[in-house]
């Protein structure tokens, strides 16, 4: 009986089959690295709060949050960061994370806050947070009338409105600045010159 050796497999089969093999192994691998990079998360600051630059950053305006934020975790602060004396180097929205260049150290902070009130009264749709421009009409010598209306400050934040008092609260004309202590001297002597004073929105225009 005469027997037939089996035909032996080509080569170009062989090379197939180990890359079939070797892409089932790499996409196992890039699921695995998915799901662990998903389970990788890092506590966070999340405001509870919008919270004014100038502001002081207390623990009690923050929930701690558990994101996966891979490269960029740095840029973040965890509970351990926050630490006393430290204020908001620009408004923080509520619900946002606190990255590391929205915090800073009170002695480096080249703000401060002041009331002034506007003669105009405060737009609606200003609100604690809101960057807006400090406008003023220097007042007219013995006329009771006003120059033309022109920026004092431009780089404005508004702290906070205050409630009128009274039965029924209303939005007061007064309204709580952060502003630039470069700008303190002009503003406090547009104040003390008997200047009408507006709070304009930024964007909305003069």
């Amino acid at each position: 009986m005469t027997t037939h050796p089996r035909p032996r497999r080509p080569f170009w089969g062989d090379i197939r089959f180990l890359i079939g093999v070797v892409l089932v192994i790499l996409s196992i691998a890039g699921v695995w690295l998915i799901v662990s990079s998903a389970r990788n998360t890092t506590p966070v600051l999340q405001a509870n709060r919008t919270i004014t630059q100038g502001e002081s950053l207390a623990s009690g305006d923050f929930r701690v949050v558990e994101v996966s934020l891979g490269a960029v975790v740095d840029g973040y602060l965890a509970p351990q960061d926050l630490e006393p004396g430290m204020i908001a180097a620009r408004t923080v929205e509520s619900g946002e994370l606190l990255s590391t260049t929205a915090a800073a150290d009170a002695q480096s902070g080249r703000t401060t806050n002041i009331v002034v009130d506007s003669s105009v009264g405060i737009p609606a749709r200003v609100e604690a947070g809101t960057p807006v421009e400090l406008w003023y009409s220097p007042p007219l010598e013995d006329d009771g009338e006003y120059d033309a209306p022109r920026i004092l400050a431009a780089d404005v934040v508004v702290a906070s409105i205050p409630e009128s008092d009274g039965m029924l609260a209303q939005r007061s004309a007064a309204v709580e600045l952060v502003i630039d202590r470069a700008d303190v001297a002009d503003v406090l002597a547009a104040i003390n010159a008997g200047a009408a004073l507006s709070i304009v929105p930024v964007g909305s225009g003069s």
